[in-house]
């Protein structure tokens, strides 16, 4: 079974991260796929497990299609194939209004039309032609890859809602899944699965192998009011059938009363996204999702009054 763990390990310096991958192949782990938001970026921790370990598989999950121009992409994704040929999957999503426009001061505009013209350029850019088109969303005018993949990387699309789930099956590869559970896995991959039966499935899985309930739902009820108020997740999560269940949580915040709503998330709020409990506890949860659908199943760890090395260690598929 693929097992993936999200990079950079926070805590861990990226000098360091090299004889981690290592490690990360050795205990059992197939896959590493990086985060970006507002840490490192999304192509850095890969290259140095691209130049340490071959053993491992590479993604982004993942890289905005707004805030990098088409070409600069393109050229990014294409040295890192290059790099670990046959090895690297291109995750690409529209981001959010927060990390688009707030933080780098570009218009956030047709998400899902900016993400499927930028499938279509990647396609093309990644078989070397030269490409001049107009798309909807932006121009290119005589661009070709000087540095052509021998084996063009996977390109999945982090999806939300039915359109851009549709776009990952029917276009690209396959979709990427954050802030999910079991149960919203089974809905969410229907719809996948009937536009693609072979797509691939990743989905981003916060965990905590720790039996201390009350602290770990004291840290992710905080992570799910700072990711779940923004609009393009509250849309998400409401889509998914949980608006009841937020409601408290979303009325505060809008009231601009943040310490209420951290508190209005309920219990089964946390226990839906994160999951925790004793190392196999979390590997029974584990198995629902791929139950469920998940093909690529990818740890995002959270140490909560835990050592991270000897959290990822418990959770290893060789433990």
């Amino acid at each position: 079974m693929d097992q993936g763990l999200t990079v950079p390990l926070d805590g861990i310096p990226l000098r360091e991260h090299p004889a981690l991958y290592r490690e990360l192949a050795d205990i059992g782990y197939t896959d590493v796929w990086s985060a970006e938001s507002n840490g490192a970026d999304g192509f850095t921790p890969l290259a140095l497990a691209a130049a340490t370990e071959p053993r491992l598989r590479l993604g982004t999950a993942v890289v905005s299609s707004f805030t990098r121009g088409p070409a600069t992409l393109a050229q990014s994704a294409a040295a890192l194939a290059c790099a670990a040929p046959g090895r690297f999957a291109l995750g690409i999503g529209a981001s959010s209004d927060v990390i688009v426009r707030r933080w780098n001061d570009i218009p956030f505009e047709a998400p899902y039309s900016r993400t499927r013209d930028l499938v279509a350029f990647l396609r093309a850019a990644f078989t070397g032609e030269r490409i001049t088109r107009r798309y909807d969303t932006f121009s290119v005018d005589g661009f070709r890859l000087g540095l052509v993949p021998p084996s063009p990387p996977k390109i999945l699309v982090a999806a939300l809602r039915t359109r851009m789930l549709r776009l990952g099956a029917r276009d690209a590869d396959g979709v990427i899944l954050n802030w999910v559970s079991p149960e919203d896995v089974i809905r969410v991959a229907a719809i996948v699965r009937a536009e693609n039966p072979w797509a691939e499935i990743v989905t981003r899985i916060m965990v905590c192998p720790s039996r201390d309930a009350d602290a770990v739902r004291a840290v992710v009820r905080t992570l799910i009011t700072g990711y779940l108020t923004v609009p393009v997740y509250r849309a998400y999560q409401t889509w998914l059938g949980h608006g009841e269940r937020l409601a408290d949580m979303w009325a505060a915040w809008d009231a601009g009363d943040r310490k209420a709503a951290v508190a209005a998330v309920p219990d089964e709020a946390v226990d839906a996204v994160c999951v925790h409990g004793s190392p196999e506890e979390c590997r029974e949860r584990l198995a629902g999702y791929l139950r469920a659908g998940v093909t690529t199943p990818v740890w995002a760890v959270l140490p909560i009054g835990l050592d991270l090395r000897e959290a990822v260690g418990a959770l290893a598929p060789s433990s």
